[in-house]
């Protein structure tokens, strides 16, 4: 971290991320500190929407900025367009074995793609569930643990959910996979037929006790009607935000932990998620770029600056850290099994476009009915387009 850059102002590392405390703010804060260790270095980040960081086209933002922060799906088309750099030939090799080794289940290796590393991850995640302790103590019922009692709270109205079409697309893997369902194994189909109609009912049923406004709600906006009002006791399935389990974040403490039992006998998997940092192509800072990304990845970093400044790292030696635990009511001890047992989507060239695809044809179902033998024909036709100019 002592390396000396020339001291001139054009020296700038310009990057772009996502729209929350967790995604800015720990980038603002690294930057700045950057900065402040190596004052011939300015690194300033802006911001865009979580929808647009998960399907606004990634070639235009490499062409603007240095430093992007990535959704791992785009490994593929970062591989095929060259747009990104393969950190393998920029990073030393024990930093990135650092990585792979304290990686929070798959997410280092859900960067990787035709032997090349596209970006490092500085954020772990995947879908746990979400819950008030203080209004499930007050109706008198413990943290659903199977599928049923899940529905039966939600009867009750004390259930809400992300349910936008890419919440609802990650829900439909999250049950395929949770009930024993291999996903994405052939170039045909994404799941054995009988299981993913079943996937898709149970989906449907999930869909029938929430809220029909959650099919506007994103993450967020479910952790926010969580903590700022006492509508909802439980979530079962959102991507963990371990800023709302501190506190003097939101008006209430919400706390996250592992997924329901879906099929007895079978472990629950859902859909792995974070954000891993990336350098563009163009970028013309190399040597500042690769000093800062080296920076952030830091285990030190990660569980002291990132942490602090409103991050969720990516390293585990912050998941398992005992101040990051006693900050964050241990949002990380508690859900690190979960995110260890994720899946990893596909990252082939296109599959973006299929995400985006099946996931309003999934929303449309479940907002207003239909077959879902014919949602799954839907879904595989518009799988099969996808992989067709592979």
């Amino acid at each position: 971290m002592s390396s000396q850059f020339p001291a001139i102002r054009e020296n700038r590392l310009r990057g772009i991320t996502w729209d929350h405390s967790r995604g800015f703010t720990p980038m603002v804060a690294t930057g700045q500190r950057f900065h402040e260790l190596h004052s011939e270095v300015d690194v300033t980040w802006e911001r865009r929407s979580l929808q647009e960081f998960a399907d606004k086209p990634l070639a235009a933002l490499a062409d603007e900025f240095d430093l992007l922060v990535i959704d791992h799906p785009w490994a593929g088309f970062a591989s095929r367009s060259r747009i990104l750099l393969d950190l393998t030939e920029v990073l030393p090799a024990d930093l990135i074995a650092d990585q792979a080794v304290n990686s929070v289940g798959q997410s280092h290796a859900s960067y990787q793609f035709a032997g090349g590393q596209w970006a490092l991850a500085i954020d772990a995640a995947a879908p746990v569930s979400a819950y008030r302790s203080d209004l499930l103590e007050k109706v008198g019922v413990d943290v659903p643990s199977t599928w049923e009692e899940l529905i039966r709270l939600g009867r009750r109205g004390l259930v809400c959910c992300p349910s936008i079409p890419l919440d609802v697309y990650g829900n439909f893997l999250n049950l395929c996979v949770s009930g024993s369902a291999p996903i994405f194994q052939n170039d045909e189909e994404i799941a054995d037929k009988p299981e993913a109609i079943v996937a898709l009912e149970r989906l449907k049923e999930l869909a029938c006790v929430v809220p029909t406004q959650c099919f506007a709600l994103n993450p967020i906006a479910v952790c926010e009607a969580m903590t700022q009002t006492d509508e909802f006791a439980y979530c079962p399935f959102i991507y963990g935000y371990s800023n709302y389990s501190r506190k003097d974040y939101a008006r209430k403490v919400l706390e996250f932990g592992g997924v329901v039992t879906v099929t007895s006998g079978s472990a629950p998997s859902t859909m792995l998620g974070g954000t891993g940092l990336a350098i563009s192509a163009r970028c013309t800072n190399l040597k500042a770029a690769v000093d800062y990304l080296s920076f952030v990845i830091a285990p030190e970093t990660q569980r002291g600056l990132y942490f602090t400044s409103g991050g969720q790292p990516g390293h585990r030696a912050a998941w398992l850290d005992e101040r990051v635990n006693a900050a964050s009511t241990n949002f990380f001890l508690n859900t690190l099994s979960t995110v260890d047992a994720a899946f990893v989507r596909p990252s082939y060239p296109g599959y973006l476009n299929f995400q985006d695809r099946a996931g309003n044809c999934i929303h449309g179902f479940l907002r207003d009915g239909g077959s879902a033998n014919k949602v799954l024909e839907t879904l595989n036709a518009l799988f099969r387009d996808s992989r067709a100019n592979l």
